[in-house]
């Protein structure tokens, strides 16, 4: 294996490229079941306009596209190829490609304003989250959901780096990125102004058919960081990682569980 101890967690790129075909057999399966369940969590009902910030290809959106209707939903993402998508999968939504730290709607445009695991990718997260604030009708609600990566809610992503470490012990855990720790979330809403905040998880799971189905995504770059860690490894070192990550998990079917950590708050009415 070469170059592996050069390229650590924090080598991770911040913005997304990866295809969007790939994007949804890596953490597009999460974020398609965590969405209902965030969705519940912020009492999305038929009634309300709702902006998706960091929508991605639009698992998010899609629900909430579900709940209120296309025309009442609205999304935004720095990804060209994101927004395409998310564009595609609801014609009818305001999709713009765009960043959550200025956002291009005006103040108090929404009943709801959610982010589902993308506060950790923001250049600014708590920029990000004043501006979903701003565009928030007063009363209305801020949501934010962040998988639990430190803490090793999203098993995926922990059975690859526990195999990177056990062959190479010099890659280095990484700080924990904006949401990634519990009450983070709750204390960056605190910070927007928002009041009545509240905490708590929202968990998923993910069915496999077997290991390739599971491991195959990982080899197209699909996460930032594991793609980067890939990617700077030879062939050898690649087939070393695959071996050991495959030595963690049973033989057939699998299902892997996932937690991300939950805020939410109102936006004060004077």
């Amino acid at each position: 294996m070469t170059q592996t101890a050069a390229v650590g967690l924090s080598d991770a790129i911040a913005e997304f490229t990866v295809a969007v075909e790939n994007y949804d057999r890596f953490m597009g399966r999460y974020a398609t079941g965590l969405a209902p369940k965030f969705a519940d969590a912020a009492g999305v009902r038929g009634d309300m306009r709702v902006l998706d910030v960091g929508c991605g290809p639009g698992a998010l959106a899609v629900e909430l596209a579900g709940r209120v209707g296309e025309d009442n939903v609205a999304a935004i993402d720095p990804a060209p190829q994101f927004a395409a998508a998310c564009r595609a999968r609801i014609p009818g939504a305001d999709v713009r490609e765009g960043v959550a730290e200025s956002l291009p709607w005006d103040d108090g445009t929404f009943d709801a304003a959610m982010c589902s695991l993308v506060v950790a990718w923001m250049t600014d997260a708590d920029q990000g989250i004043g501006e979903m604030a701003r565009v928030t009708k007063p009363g209305g609600t801020v949501g934010a959901a962040m998988w639990d990566i430190h803490g090793g809610g999203l098993q995926m992503v922990s059975h690859f780096w526990r195999a990177a470490r056990e062959i190479d012990p010099s890659v280095a855990d990484e700080q924990p990125r904006a949401g990634e720790r519990e009450g983070d979330l709750v204390e960056r809403l605190g910070r927007a102004g928002l009041q009545d905040v509240t905490g708590g998880s929202l968990e998923t799971s993910v069915d496999y058919a077997d290991f390739d189905d599971y491991w195959e995504p990982f080899t197209g770059a699909a996460g930032p960081a594991t793609g980067a860690f890939y990617a700077s490894l030879d062939d050898a070192g690649k087939a070393t990682l695959r071996d050991t990550v495959r030595a963690f998990l049973p033989e057939g079917p699998f299902t892997l569980p996932a937690r991300a950590w939950l805020a939410l708050g109102t936006v004060p009415s004077s």
